[in-house]
């Protein structure tokens, strides 16, 4: 089977921003505080301990009762409970991914974002055995986007939760759930893994009221033995850690002059983020709305709501439950409740968080290491030898369809169809006679240049036509080359970001799991290939 790697740089599926990132190049190296390596995780210790535990044990000892609160209905693994209290140390820190809601996991990214972060804290506690690090799975309870979590794909086919939902999808009932499980149920079939998979479905949504009791029960079930910690921090006692930054937010707009500096030095990338005056929400139940500041009064954007500004600091500090971060200020949040040293996320999330830095520095927050999580391509042997006998390495997999077919017939030819040479001829002809129109009639130039572009556009067009034929010749191949790449990137996207976890449990059970855990290594810049 093929056996090369794919950097993440040549797969073609990161943005040149990420790119730079990942190359270190100078233009971005302001953005980010420390680069993902082993070596750099002492010095980002060192100062997040002093950072984090200059003030009282408070933050812990609330982080630490949060937690048990989440967990007491839980069936809980001893390394679970053990990294919880170990986060009542001065010597306990933590990596952490976060994640939307998404129904039954998502995309299959899901997966590798976790056990990307259970790796690392592995790899960690090895280098530096004197601390203890506990991986973190952050929950999104209070995203309101539910069309994007409300369905995941199985078999080519949406798996739907018809609902509506306009608050913090985390607090959103499970009512509903009952009619999806019916429909995932007859599309599984028969079988030990798919009825685990039922099970596993049935005891998270339905047996729960609501969406992030569900998702806790649903990760816990498939990560809980390896000591991950899952926190949803859309609770009070967290929130109250949070006031003095949310306070500095209401009346004075920092993170918004922050960032909007740091925008000036990304103008050259597509910015993935835009602060607002104010990057704060205001929640209840069943909606999650903008604060707007205006004329001296804070509005409730959609809402007859309107506060003075003594009104809104006084109903910050007494209910600080009531004020949802947005996509500027979560990560900052995150920073502060939690002794964190390195987020682990997908490209568009670490784009974002280079946007951040400054506002950190001005928060007096230490900015943590941010890792691009494992990307994974995963294929079954069965593919995996296919590939081989069509002569096909992963790079070839990864190309742009068209132009791995342009590149393979042109292997299969028995002449060249690459018409470099003679374009290159031709051009080396036309610049002789422009030198020759130069020294005697300046007024044949245009005529040379325009017979030029003629001929040369002759070449492409013979060119095409003779790839074309040599397509239709190799059809046969071509088609089972396209059928393969299409199985493996359906939609011409990457499977990772459209297939669901139990496409493959079916048919691999624990394995999956199994493997991933085995393979992936988290400070890898390696495009990973699993073959099941």
């Amino acid at each position: 089977m093929p056996t090369d790697c794919i950097s993440y740089q040549e797969s073609g599926y990161f943005t040149s921003l990420i790119n730079d990132y990942l190359n270190q190049k100078p233009d971005v190296q302001s953005l980010y505080h420390r680069f993902p390596t082993l070596e750099n995780f002492e010095k980002q210790l060192l100062e997040k301990e002093k950072n984090f535990n200059s003030s009282d044990n408070l933050k812990r000892k609330t982080l630490v009762s949060a937690l048990e609160k989440q967990y007491s209905k839980l069936n809980v693994s001893d390394l679970t409970k053990l990294n919880i209290q170990a986060l009542g140390s001065s010597k306990t820190f933590t990596i952490t991914t976060g994640h939307q809601l998404n129904l039954f996991t998502g995309p299959l990214y899901f997966l590798y974002k976790i056990v990307s972060t259970i790796n690392l804290t592995k790899q960690l506690k090895l280098k530096y055995p004197e601390y203890n690090f506990v991986p973190v799975y952050w929950m999104a309870t209070e995203d309101h986007d539910f069309e994007e979590i409300n369905y995941f794909n199985l078999h080519g086919k949406k798996v739907r939760w018809n609902t509506e939902s306009g608050g913090p999808v985390g607090r959103l009932s499970t009512q509903g759930l009952e009619e999806v499980f019916e429909i995932f149920s007859l599309e599984l079939g028969i079988g030990k893994n798919a009825e685990y998979l039922k099970k596993l479905f049935h005891e998270s949504y339905v047996n729960h009221t609501n969406l992030a009791d569900a998702t806790r029960f649903l990760a816990n079930e498939l990560f809980g033995k390896t000591g991950l910690v899952i926190l949803d921090a859309d609770t009070p006692e967290l929130k109250k850690i949070f006031i003095p930054h949310a306070k500095e937010e209401l009346l004075k707009q920092t993170s918004y002059q922050k960032v909007m500096e740091t925008s000036e030095k990304l103008k050259d990338y597509n910015i993935q983020v835009n602060p607002r005056e104010i990057n704060l929400f205001y929640i209840e139940d069943d909606f999650r709305e903008r604060i707007i500041l205006q004329n001296g009064y804070y509005y409730i954007n959609n809402r007859e709501l309107k506060f003075t500004q003594s009104e809104i600091v006084q109903l910050l500090e007494n209910h600080p439950e009531k004020f949802s971060p947005n996509v500027i200020m979560r990560p900052l949040y995150q920073e502060v409740i939690l002794p964190n040293l390195c987020y682990i996320g997908g490209g568009g999330e670490l784009a974002y968080w280079l946007e951040l830095k400054s506002y950190f520095e001005a928060s007096d927050v230490t900015f943590p290491i941010l890792l691009l999580r494992n990307s994974v391509l995963l294929a079954t042997e069965k593919l995996a030898k296919k590939a081989d006998k069509l002569n096909l390495t992963w790079k070839d997999l990864f190309s742009k369809q068209q132009d791995l077919m342009n590149a393979k017939v042109k292997t299969f030819s028995e002449f060249p169809i690459d018409f470099t040479e003679q374009k290159a001829f031709l051009r080396k002809q036309f610049d002789d006679l422009n030198e020759m129109a130069n020294q005697t009639d300046k007024s044949f130039i245009g005529a040379v240049k325009a017979q030029e572009v003629k001929q040369i556009k002759g070449l492409d067009n013979l060119e095409k036509r003779l790839l074309k034929a040599e397509k239709k010749k190799h059809q046969e191949e071509l088609e089972r080359i396209a059928d393969l790449q299409n199985e493996l990137f359906p939609n011409k996207s990457l499977q990772e970001r459209i297939v669901n976890f139990s496409e493959f449990y079916l048919g691999y059970g624990d394995v999956l799991l199994d493997k991933l855990f085995e393979e992936l290594n988290p400070l890898e810049q390696e495009f990973k290939v699993v073959v099941l």
